[in-house]
């Protein structure tokens, strides 16, 4: 290999010093690609010349060819593979004819996205409310140092590249994209446990050009699933692990392309915890994958692809500092026993399979069109207590009266927690709140018997259930359909564009699970009296059984139509490009039930939504020479609200968002990359601005005015429209070569994420007839929350010739914030029930009572290394990490409780030794390790 490398560098001297004599020739340019290892030609590898719009793949035998390559001067050749290290080779171009001859890849078999580490925290696997489900989008490592931190290390947190919600980033599989109508953000999970066949992906930093999609801001993301784009083969691997599950088996293998024009690829995983790090939260996954390719003649190929990834898991709960200081990190309050087996109340479950059928149409040598199409269907189903059962019964004047109801079997429960009972000052019961501490430091979990009892007795008594386990349902189908066309118009431009198409049906329901000892469920609403108790007038009173749709029945209809065209040019000293995007996107709610709450807007269909959106995008590099270049990255487009943003309560009614529009939004970048033999890095600084954004929010709060009644609590849903939110910030990474086996390398990000403005504020819900106007939330210069707005990464990483490995990384984290009530930031905060100003208010106390809360900064060292054996060409290794070893304790988010929402209960409550209502937050786990074995053959 030092031969080659010595000899391709006598040809770049000696031909530097005829190369602008000989311009106008053409160059020929060709080689043989092989395993480092085994000596193997590699099919498949692709080869680029950076900056240009030249690219070819090896063939079956390993071999390549550029025929007739007009760019005189000094280039670079990329050679890149899955499961291999990519290869940067520099050549001079000057008319004569190129033999590179051997050109080896070294496989790389200790790349940490081999191994699955990427963790996902629990509320970015739990998308039920969004709140903090904020992953990055970072599937893969890339050569880029920051990306890389963000991937693996980072992603222990809430952190988020540039602040942008995962939203904001597009993934795709063989060209479809998988993002959610619902909420914006992919379904991880319907994909989990195929990391085997899930490594050739490419991908496009921030707003960057792709070649199969406009993308957005956080960038975009293309699998490739396509059978033939396999290495022929097989893996195999074993993990265990202590965090989200203790357990994994792996299996794949790929047949490659065979003479007759066929490629088979299939993977089987199963990812398993009876109880992870977490207490209570079980972990049940199984994945199957299979790929068949027939490559019809040299133009035509057709894929068929399918995956199903059904997967169950037991949720973990947010908890307050008392409950935390009682229990400690690891308490989860969502679970019991129940014959002395472990049962969590909120589990998800999710189980969706996809089949896509991919035409693959080679034009000519510079024109494809690749057409697909996709279905997925099944469900994802949420599971809570519901302890709201009653029974009907006669009143003395005849009139029907609903009497029963369960207790909160939450254990967490805040008239449960010893800080109820010492809520008033001049007259603590310190018995009641001792006894409810050994209670709770004894047991804190779920009482299972005690519901199986209470529904018992009450069926013997000729009732019904009072508690009952049920499921909040999605059961979607949806079909997507594009075309993708890459044209090279000419040796330095290129264009890209697509056509796409996506329809959604999603029925959403309430289905009983479990009448928990019991024979039947009531389906009213016991917080409410006469016909406005009846989840459906169509079915009065009704009796529902295991199975049973109850509470909401409605579906959501979602479909878009978009298209984008994008040309990118390749010239000696600059790269350009520049994008267009249309797209049309409608949704309808169609309501089964008629609410009695709302009779006259909830059954039938809704007003129809339409938003009509567009988007352009465009930037420059600037190639100062090969190793020192400059960008810069515009874009500005608008987006539609989410499914889940359109609607007020769409699970009682048609009502819209009010004013309901587009979202604006503008970014910016500019960055300098260095790429030289000992020093690689980049340095950006980018700008983000969001307008017209939509929240909903759902809970209870206490306090509320101008509802006109004595009562002023209620459960409502708060809908903030025209939010304006601003990004700022730099990120940056270097790795510099000490030896031939040490690098060092640095990475950090430091942002200011806020809101901008102070948006408007309504509330609706079932205990008020109208809507409450709440005028501005002042909320101007607040944080957004979700993850650390500042983290910084030191490290070091040895590769030893003989194939072992180990890197150590030290990486801080400050500036996270904790999200908050915009309901307490409005006018009912100071204002009485009566609508005049509370009594008493003193503005200096108001801020220090609002004052948005900082989590503590935090330090997390992780270690990780492997080793690997190579046994008659095959392969076997190990692969182990440990994350937090030093076990630093620490938050990740929270959120404020939004109960207290005016300024004499929010103080009162702050004032106490330990709130009532203090704030809820996920808690980061102490030290944890991942562990894997694998065979390659």
């Amino acid at each position: 290999m030092k031969k080659i490398y010595s000899r391709s560098r006598k040809i770049l001297l000696v031909l530097s010093f005829c190369s602008y004599s000989v311009a106008a020739q053409k160059t020929l340019i060709k080689g043989k690609v092989v395993d480092e290892i085994t000596s193997r030609p590699l099919p498949g590898v692709t080869v680029t010349l950076s900056g240009t719009s030249f690219k070819e793949e090896t063939n079956e035998e390993g071999d390549f060819v550029f025929p007739d390559v007009s760019l005189p001067g000094e280039h670079i050749l990329i050679f890149s593979k899955n499961v291999f290290l990519e290869k940067r080779f520099p050549i001079m171009l000057s008319g004569n004819p190129i033999d590179l001859e051997i050109i080896y890849l070294r496989p790389d078999i200790g790349d940490r996205q081999q191994t699955g580490t990427i963790s996902l925290s629990e509320s970015e696997l739990d998308e039920e409310d969004g709140g903090y489900a904020n992953i990055s989008g970072l599937l893969q490592a890339t050569k880029d140092v920051f990306l890389n931190a963000a991937a693996f290390d980072f992603s222990q947190t809430f952190f988020r590249p540039r602040g942008y919600d995962s939203e904001f980033g597009k993934l795709l599989i063989n060209g479809v994209e998988m993002n959610k109508f619902f909420n914006g953000r992919p379904q991880w999970s319907n994909w989990g446990g195929l990391n085997d066949v899930q490594r050739d992906q490419d991908f496009s930093m921030g707003s960057g050009p792709s070649d199969v999609s406009f993308g957005s801001l956080a960038g975009t993301t293309n699998i490739s699933m396509r059978a033939s784009k396999y290495t022929r083969g097989g893996r195999f691997s074993y993990a265990l692990a202590n965090r989200t599950y203790t357990g994994r088996l792996m299996g794949s293998y790929h047949s490659g392309l065979t003479e007759e024009g066929w490629a088979f690829s299939v993977s089987l995983s199963r990812r398993f915890a009876e109880e992870s790090y977490i207490d209570g939260s079980i972990y049940d996954a199984n994945s199957f994958f299979t790929s068949v390719e027939k490559k019809i003649n040299e133009q035509h190929s057709l894929n068929f692809t399918t995956f199903y990834t059904p997967n169950r898991r037991g949720k973990n709960s947010p908890n307050t500092s008392e409950v935390y200081d009682l229990r400690g990190n690891r308490y989860n309050s969502y679970w019991g026993y129940q014959d002395g087996e472990i049962r969590n109340s909120r589990e998800r479950i999710i189980q969706e399979p996809v089949f896509m059928l991919n035409h693959y149409w080679d034009l000519s040598e510079k024109t494809e069109l690749n057409t697909n199409v996709a279905y997925q269907f099944g469900k994802v189903g949420n599971s809570r207590i519901d302890y709201g059962g009653s029974r009907l019964v006669t009143g003395p004047n005849g009139e029907e009266i609903f009497i029963g109801g369960g207790s909160n079997p939450d254990p967490s429960y805040y008239q449960k927690m010893p800080s109820y009972f010492l809520r008033f000052e001049d007259v603590p019961d310190y018995r009641a709140a001792y006894l409810a501490r050994e209670e709770f430091e004894n047991d804190g979990q779920i009482d299972w018997p005690a519901m199986y009892l209470a529904n018992e007795t009450a069926t013997s008594m000729g009732g019904n259930s009072l508690y009952v386990l049920y499921d909040d349902r999605n059961d979607d189908k949806q079909i997507s359909a594009n075309t993708i066309l890459r044209k090279a118009l000419s040796d330095r431009l290129t264009l890209n564009a697509a056509l796409n198409f996506r329809n959604l049906t999603s029925h959403n329901y309430a289905a009983v699970l479990d009448l928990l000892g019991g024979n039947s469920f009531l389906d009213v609403d016991s917080f409410s009296e006469g016909e406005e108790a009846q989840n459906d007038l169509l079915n009065p009173n009704r009796l529902v059984a295991k199975g049973d749709a109850f509470k909401y029945d409605f579906d959501m209809d979602a479909s878009t139509v978009s298209g984008f065209a994008q040309m990118q040019a390749f010239l000696p000293k600059f790269d350009l490009y520049a994008a267009v995007d249309l797209s049309s996107t409608g949704y309808q709610r169609t309501g089964y039930f008629k609410n009695g709450n709302f009779p006259n807007n909830s059954l039938g269909k809704s007003d129809h939504l339409q938003f009509q959106n567009y988007g352009f995008k465009g930037g420059v590099t600037y190639k100062y020479s090969g190793r020192h270049l400059f960008n810069a990255n515009l874009s500005h487009f608008t987006k539609p609200p989410t499914l889940r943003n359109s609607f007020s309560n769409s699970r009682q009614n048609n009502e819209t968002v009010r004013g309901l529009n587009n979202e604006s939004i503008f970014t910016a970048d500019v960055g300098y990359i260095l790429r030289s033999p000992v020093i690689t890095g980049r340095i950006t600084g980018f700008y983000g601005q969001f307008l017209n954004g939509t929240e909903i929010s759902f809970y209870y709060a206490d306090g509320l005015s101008g509802l006109g009644r004595n009562s002023t609590t209620a459960f409502v849903q708060e809908v903030l429209t025209g939010i304006n939110k601003k990004h700022l910030g730099l990120e940056a990474g270097v790795e510099v070569k000490v030896t031939a086996t040490i690098k060092l390398k640095a990475a950090g990000a430091f942002g200011e994420y806020l809101y901008s403005n102070n948006p408007h504020l309504y509330l609706t819900s079932d205990d008020f007839t109208n809507s409450l106007d709440m005028g501005r939330s002042y909320i101007k210069n607040y944080r957004l929350p979700g993850g650390p707005q500042q983290a910084a990464q030191i490290g070091f990483e040895y590769r030893d010739p003989d194939f072992w490995w180990f890197s150590a990384t030290a990486n801080f984290f400050s500036k996270a914030f904790v999200d908050f009530a915009p309901l307490s930031r409005s006018k009912n905060f100071f204002t009485d029930s009566d609508g005049l100003p509370i009594v008493g208010y003193d503005e200096d106390v108001a801020k220090e009572v609002l004052k948005q809360e900082e989590l503590e900064g935090y330090t997390l060292v992780n270690i990780v290394g492997g080793k690997s054996w190579k046994i008659r060409n095959k392969f076997f290794g190990i692969f182990a990490s440990l994350n937090n070893i030093l076990n630093a304790d620490y938050r990740t988010g929270g959120f404020e409780q939004s109960r207290n929402v005016n300024y004499h209960l929010l103080k009162t409550d702050k004032e106490r030794e330990q709130p009532i209502f203090g704030p809820k937050y996920w808690f980061g786990p102490g030290t944890t390790y991942y562990t894997h074995v694998y065979f390659r053959f």
